[in-house]
């Protein structure tokens, strides 16, 4: 893309955007960086050390005791404490997409990328304390199932259960497979598809034999490798470009020596840094990243990827108390801090550095670079990656690119699984044993393995544009009406199913209409506008998420003050005015639960019966380890009411009520120094 452009990328877009069929010599040149003995080292010690570490939990988890996640976790993971819930936060939520979208959109516009990524420190505090209490106090394992909880029935459970899975898709996999793709592809020579093939495999069977309780352990690992991978490349790049002082002044003065060509007239604008590069908040009507924008709307994309999404409130359930998801909240909200300093600034550095490659404009010229027409800001990362850092490093950081893209993949894979058995295959098998549940998990995943892979082309084609808009605009897009939703549903005990139902359909049938119409006409560029009609797409994507979050929001009270409200005896302990009540709740879905027969699901044999090498190597793959004892009916009351306390001693609720105190005063001299 343009430097100074400000588009998405789009399907539409694939005409400007498809790769050549000959690479160029740049790129033939990377290729044969990771070939040394130094590097390939450092990735298969990565690999062993990362994959020792879930097998080790694997083999310690059956004599531990096993909680509400105990299906498809492969393991207990209802203690955790804050270090590893906040590393984990940390990894899921940054993937390879990460690394090349925010260095590649920095290259580009500057430093207002980042304010999706620390922006996050507000709605990490927001999660803790008022959304996690209420999912504990609930007793649910997913968002859907929170839903059904709050507001009976079952289209709710069954629209968000099918609305997250295609997220998945669309949204997630794909970012992190065409991000981690790059670097497999430039740094080993690989084909782009053998390289997403290779990824998908390892992950897949990283997922399947691990299971939850592995991939939040080894998240702990890969959080480690990042950063220390990540603040190296920071080091070289900055003492490579000769200090901040020096950065700020020869980034406004990154320009591409080719302008003209391809009998194009170019705007200046389409290859000079903007004068706002190094501000976060920008003019309202010009900007890039508008900061009415900014300040209104990205807190409802991050409200539903922080608060609602299920990658995400998976992991806060499984705390040791309260206070430790909320200290987890607090450690994840300063890591979110530093992709500033890791991620956008290198990709502007690499602006500087590479110039010709990185801020190309002119089409024949990108293509003569990075092998694509509309532009080689993607490439900003994976070329201060191969480029600066020595032989070993290179290994280093291969890995640290691996690593975050398997943690996001493991996050979302484990998740979905989640989703899919707890919400829509016991629709399908009322009586399915947990053994089967678990194995209906594990072969969803290979689905959804074979759904990524026929979404390949659709990633391909977003290597044309600035990743990070692309995945902000695709939640623009869809998230602001489950935020609407579950923002209401928590604080508002009057909405009932009927309004959140039509506000949730009209909210889709918007978000939709704005999204299909970008991927038909394109989002055009900097050197062709978008022929899209100016009533659709003439609104910024995070204007149009501050609309249709209004909208859903006002359908959905509207609907409900229209109609009959729930009674209270079915809210108990499910929204904030009623959190606290001691009073048994009669469920909504209590009917359901009896016509699905939940609780008469058939259990396993306990009997120890003689199993072979063969069985035995299945089992413990699959994560079928030895069969639980029933428990009495004491002492499932025990277990209910543990998972379900949000109890915290006083001198912990204060320490981390402290350190909210000083996260935002970190966040006010942030957003001080950079606005």
């Amino acid at each position: 893309m343009p430097a100074g452009g400000t588009v998405l990328p789009t399907a539409m877009a694939s005409t400007a955007s498809v790769t050549t069929s000959t690479e160029s010599s740049e790129l033939s040149s990377l290729s044969n960086n990771i070939n040394n003995a130094a590097d390939i080292s450092v990735i298969v010690i990565y690999f062993v050390v990362v994959m020792a570490v879930g097998v080790w939990w694997n083999g310690n988890a059956e004599d531990k005791p096993k909680h509400c996640w105990r299906l498809l976790s492969g393991g207990p993971i209802y203690d955790l404490v804050a270090r590893l819930m906040g590393a984990s936060l940390f990894a899921s939520n940054i993937g390879s997409g990460h690394f090349v979208g925010l260095a590649g959109t920095g290259a580009a516009s500057g430093i207002a990328v980042t304010a999706f990524e620390s922006h996050s420190f507000a709605l990490l505090l927001v999660l803790g304390w008022f959304f996690v209490p209420i999912y504990i106090k609930a007793g649910v394992m997913t968002m859907p199932e929170y839903l059904r909880k709050r507001f009976g029935g079952k289209r709710l459970q069954i629209y968000l259960s099918v609305l997250c899975l295609l997220i998945f898709v669309i949204l997630t996999i794909s970012a992190d497979l065409f991000s981690g793709a790059i670097f497999i592809k430039l740094a080993l020579g690989l084909d782009l598809y053998l390289a997403i093939f290779i990824l998908l495999a390892i992950t897949a069977v990283f997922t399947i034999t691990g299971g939850l309780a592995s991939v939040i352990y080894t998240d702990t690992v890969q959080a480690v490798i990042m950063l220390i991978g990540s603040f190296i490349l920071m080091v070289f790049a900055f003492v490579e470009v000769g200090g901040y002082e020096s950065f700020t002044e020869k980034y406004m003065n990154a320009i591409p020596s080719v302008v003209e060509g391809d009998n194009l007239t170019i705007s200046p604008r389409c290859y000079t840094p903007q004068p706002d590069s190094f501000h976060i908040f920008r003019d309202p009507v010009t900007g890039d990243i508008p900061w009415p924008g900014t300040v209104f709307g990205m807190p409802i994309t991050a409200l539903w990827y922080w608060c609602i999404n299920q990658v995400i409130v998976q992991r806060c359930l499984c705390g040791k108390d309260l206070s430790h998801v909320k200290a987890a909240c607090i450690l994840c909200g300063y890591l979110k801090m530093l992709p500033i300093f890791f991620m956008v600034m290198p990709g502007m550095i690499s602006r500087i550095l590479y110039t010709d490659m990185v801020a190309c404009v002119v089409p024949s010229e990108c293509v003569k670079q990075c092998g694509v027409d509309v532009g080689c800001t993607n490439y900003a990362y994976p070329m201060l990656v191969l480029k600066l850092m020595p032989m070993g490093l290179r290994g280093l950081m291969l890995s640290v690119m691996l690593a975050s893209l398997m943690s996001s993949l493991t996050s979302v894979f484990n998740s979905a699984s989640t989703l899919f058995t707890m919400d829509l295959y016991t629709k399908i098998r009322k009586k399915a044993s947990e053994r089967e549940l678990l194995i209906a998990g594990r072969l969803f995943v290979a689905v959804l393995i074979v759904t990524s892979i026929l979404w390949v082309p659709i990633i391909e084609v977003s290597q044309g544009g600035q990743l990070i808009h692309y995945t902000e605009a695709i939640s623009s897009y869809l998230g602001p009406p489950i935020a609407a939703l579950f923002l209401i549903a928590i604080f508002c005990k009057r909405v009932n199913e009927q309004g959140a139902f039509w506000g949730l359909m009209v909210g889709l049938a918007m978000g939709l209409i704005r999204m299909i119409a970008e991927f038909s006409y394109g989002t055009g560029s900097c050197l062709a506008p978008s022929s899209c009609p100016k009533v659709i797409c003439g609104v910024h994507y995070l204007y149009f998420a501050i609309i249709l979050f209004s909208v859903s929001i006002l359908v959905i009270l509207g609907v409900s003050y229209l109609t009959k409200p729930i009674p209270d005896v079915h809210l108990y302990r499910l929204c904030w005015a009623l959190r606290n009540s001691t009073e048994e709740r009669i469920d909504l879905d209590a009917e359901d639960r009896e016509e699905n027969g939940a609780e008469d699901r058939p259990e396993e044999d306990p009997t120890e019966k003689p199993r072979g090498c063969l069985k035995k190597t299945y089992d413990v793959c699959c994560g079928l380890q030895r069969t639980e004892p029933k428990l009495t009916k004491e002492e499932e009351e025990a277990l209910k009411k543990k998972l379900t306390d949000v109890s915290e001693k006083p001198f912990w609720r204060t320490v981390v009520n402290v350190n909210v105190i000083v996260l935002l005063a970190v966040a006010a001299f942030f957003y001080g120094y950079f606005a």
